[in-house]
């Protein structure tokens, strides 16, 4: 198993923008920025949620929405507001909402098949 990285560039309401470099977590649900660039950007919390980790334990984040743009597209999306030592991570709902599926055995980002039912 390998990591999958993706550069992206995220911006707040005031117009300011940051590059970021993800990694692509299919693992977790929301995108999480790092607090040193949300906090650049000014983002606010709008909600907290509870987050079961990996090892079990349960943390309590807050929420906020940014813009994230990557070479694949951009769209606004939900994000975790990282603490100190958090790092960036690109969660599910960003893929999805920019089309977007981890190939597990290749590890590479590729726009989804849309399938009519």
């Amino acid at each position: 198993m390998g990591f999958t990285y993706v550069n992206g560039v995220v911006s707040g309401r005031g117009g300011k923008r940051r590059p970021v470099r993800f990694l692509v977590d299919s693992g977790a649900r929301y995108t999480l920025l790092p607090h040193g660039v949300w906090t650049e950007l000014g983002l606010t919390p709008k909600r907290s949620q509870e987050f079961v980790l990996a090892d079990g334990t349960t943390v309590t984040r807050n929420i906020s929405e940014c813009r994230i743009q990557l070479p694949q597209g951009d769209t606004a999306t939900p994000v975790i507001l990282g603490e100190p030592r958090d790092k960036a991570l690109l969660g599910v709902v960003t893929l999805e909402e920019l089309g977007l599926v981890l190939h597990p055995f290749t590890r590479e980002l590729h726009h989804e098949i849309g399938l009519l039912a």
